[in-house]
């Protein structure tokens, strides 16, 4: 079920779309009140949350076309943050006239579905992830993730720039950063990857595949002991 053109220009009108964001710019704070919803249309964005160790605990990392801050409807306020990683152009949408055009457009309200399924998909992928205990598996899932993350928004699934560092990375899967670097190098001397700096290109996809054990899409947080 998809929008009419009529339908799409109604929903364009209150879409804001805000100037270019910096590595580091917030689109909102764990705590604040809970407005609007935003799409990443360039770039990419992390959600992190408060560590135990006084930190960030990252959640999360979207590219563009994903949606950003459906988990804070239920609660009307935002449990994580969300903070820009490199350059980005975000879409904001303000939700309540965004539930006010739903009510008067079915289509839209059952796309308002779909991305909730997909938030509830999330959530059960991820506690299958859990059970990857082995640090190799957990790296080549996340590759293989952003690799078809986005390769359904029309974008290479073996040549692509990872805006997050490493420790990032390794705070996302619950390894050290040595360890990433370490997964990183090697996968490099087996064939399966080319790396340079934060530019990657996999020249092996299947065997990454078969070492990730054909893992699911992760959007959420990885947690190891």
């Amino acid at each position: 079920m998809g929008l009419s053109p009529d339908d799409v220009d109604r929903l364009d009108s209150i879409v804001k779309r805000t100037r270019p964001l910096h590595r580091g710019d917030h689109l909102f704070r764990g705590g604040e009140h809970f407005r609007s919803l935003f799409v990443v249309k360039t770039g990419s964005v992390k959600t992190y949350a408060p560590s135990e160790e006084g930190g960030e605990q990252v959640l999360g990392f979207h590219l563009p076309g994903e949606i950003i801050g459906l988990d804070a409807i239920d609660q009307d306020c935002h449990a994580c943050s969300a903070k820009v990683l490199e350059t980005s152009a975000i879409c904001e949408i303000p939700f309540q006239r965004f539930e006010e055009l739903s009510a008067s457009i079915p289509s839209l309200q059952h796309q308002m579905f779909r991305l909730l399924s997909k938030e509830i998909g999330h959530d059960a992928e991820m506690l299958l992830l859990l059970g990857k205990k082995n640090a190799e598996e957990r790296l080549a899932a996340f590759l293989i993730s952003m690799s078809r993350r986005l390769s359904k928004r029309g974008l290479s699934p073996t040549d692509f720039y990872l805006s997050m560092s490493r420790h990032e990375i390794g705070n996302y899967l619950g390894l050290a950063v040595e360890t990433v670097s370490r997964l990183f190098t090697r996968f490099q001397d087996e064939g399966m990857l080319k790396v340079d700096r934060k530019h990657v290109q996999v020249l092996d996809l299947a065997t990454l595949d078969a070492i990730a054990g054909s893992a699911p899409t992760m959007n959420h947080k990885l947690r190891s002991n």
